[in-house]
């Protein structure tokens, strides 16, 4: 591997490149190059009278994703070539970039190609060469170069892990976990009849199996076998005998004779309502 290579591959590749009138209107992550090779300013706008022009500038965050795989100049008359894209602008109100001739890059997500850009300069037109670089083209005076160097894929960074565990279960003289917890209700009581040893036996064992069986949702509950029964003090009372000579004292009365009884005419208030008006 050549220096050239070697220092390239140290570098961090370019991921965008823009244009911008200022320092205050550039970007956040990216870098204004605001003087040429040879010490001029790299202002593409010049001449008298001229108070805001535009500048080139980059960005090496890595956060989008993507990289510039290649950077062409273009007139106006041809068309963008495939897969590329004009870079944004960044500029003041008023302001624009000269159109005849463009700058368009090519995005690649990152760890995707080999070569990539990794540097970009301007110089003054016809007054200097920079060795290792490609000359893209000139504009409004200015001629753009850059630099490609290989761009390894990125490394996966391990995330930090909490350790949680307890120390002191990592200790021998731990005791032993218990054992899962069964119902506390056994199997019901068996009649105590006259069969054989081994019949008994089989029947516990079907009975222990049904108990412990959760695939059946009716399985033998705590509840089973308790007799169910009132307290005495909730028992029912029976109801006193009612005599026929309180059945005849009802007297049922028509509807006339209610509206009879509970007829109001409302006069008092009708008086007083006639009392209060002016």
């Amino acid at each position: 591997m050549s220096l050239h290579e070697h220092s390239s591959a140290s570098c961090l590749p370019i991921t965008a490149i823009a244009w911008t009138s200022n320092s205050g209107t550039c970007p956040k992550d990216f870098s204004i190059i605001s003087t040429t090779q040879d010490g001029g300013a790299a202002n593409f706008v010049r001449g008298f009278g001229v108070k805001s022009g535009y500048f080139l500038c980059y960005s090496k965050n890595a956060a989008g994703g993507n990289i510039v795989a290649d950077i062409q100049v273009i007139s106006e008359k041809e068309t963008i070539p495939h897969g590329y894209c004009y870079i944004p602008e960044y500029m003041e109100p008023k302001t624009s970039v000269w159109k005849k001739k463009r700058v368009c890059v090519r995005l690649v997500p990152l760890g995707s190609v080999e070569m990539a850009i990794v540097d970009i300069r301007v110089t003054a037109k016809s007054r200097l060469m920079l060795q290792h670089y490609t000359c893209l083209g000139d504009i409004h005076g200015y001629v753009i170069w850059c630099k490609k160097g290989h761009v390894s894929s990125p490394v996966p960074e391990a995330k930090p892990r909490r350790v949680t565990l307890d120390i002191r279960t990592l200790s021998l003289d731990q005791p032993a976990p218990p054992l899962p917890l069964r119902p506390s209700n056994g199997p019901p009581a068996f009649p105590t009849t006259k069969t054989s040893r081994r019949r008994s036996n089989l029947e516990k064992n079907d009975v222990l199996d049904s108990v412990y069986d959760n695939s059946n949702t009716f399985s033998i509950s705590a509840m089973d076998g308790v007799p169910f029964a009132l307290h005495p003090k909730f028992e029912a009372q029976p109801s006193e005998t009612v005599s026929g000579n309180t059945m005849k004292d009802i007297r049922i009365k028509s509807v006339q004779e209610i509206e009879n009884e509970y007829n109001y005419t409302f006069a008092v208030e009708e008086s007083a309502a006639n009392r209060a008006q002016p």
